[in-house]
């Protein structure tokens, strides 16, 4: 497997549909304020207008290669290229009728800092560390290194209310590429 942050091992295994994004539809967002990487917080139930919010397990940290393990969990691998869809899409996002676009993992809020200065990320990233949205919404984890990460997975938010689900999302690499054709064939 490829120890690069930014490209995606060929063999990656494919996340199967679950069902544990099937309830969210439709369901308001609840009044949870978390850290952003703009400085202030984030509380998704007021943010007004349509809201992108990519959720992702955690980005790879340079210098460290990627733990073989993690190529072997379905979904997990791909952080960093979803990341840098989303910055490379964000004017075509905003575009097609995005008003807002967030990242959001369980990583703290320094070390997502870190992420979007070094990949010049145009939207913030959301610090879900106490998992207190993923609980909230019962949105789907996995344990890994002691660590409970969100699985891969997009909403569409509109006025604080879900209006769609992507999941599962693979490969992660064309996430922002599918979310903006779906903006483009569902105008708000």
């Amino acid at each position: 497997m490829s120890d690069s942050l930014f490209e995606l091992p060929s063999a990656l295994p494919v996340p199967k549909e679950d069902g544990a994004c099937s309830h969210l539809a439709g369901l308001q967002v609840p009044d949870i304020s978390l850290a952003s990487t703009a400085g202030d917080s984030v509380n998704l139930a007021r943010v007004h207008g349509r809201t992108v919010l990519f959720c992702y397990p955690r980005t790879g940290e340079p210098g460290r290669p990627v733990p073989h393990e993690w190529d072997e969990i379905p979904g997990a691998r791909g952080c960093t290229p979803q990341c840098c869809g989303f910055r490379d899409t964000y004017s075509e996002l905003k575009s097609a009728g995005a008003d807002h676009v967030f990242g959001l993992s369980t990583q703290d809020i320094d070390y997502q800092r870190e992420v979007a200065g070094r990949l010049n990320l145009p939207y913030p990233l959301v610090s879900d560390r106490d998992l207190k949205l993923a609980r909230a919404l019962m949105l789907p984890t996995f344990e890994f290194n002691f660590m409970t990460l969100i699985k891969r997975l997009t909403l569409i938010i509109d006025e604080g209310r879900i209006t769609h689900v992507f999941y599962p999302v693979f490969p992660p690499d064309q996430s922002a590429r599918q979310t903006l054709e779906w903006l483009k064939a569902n105008p708000s």
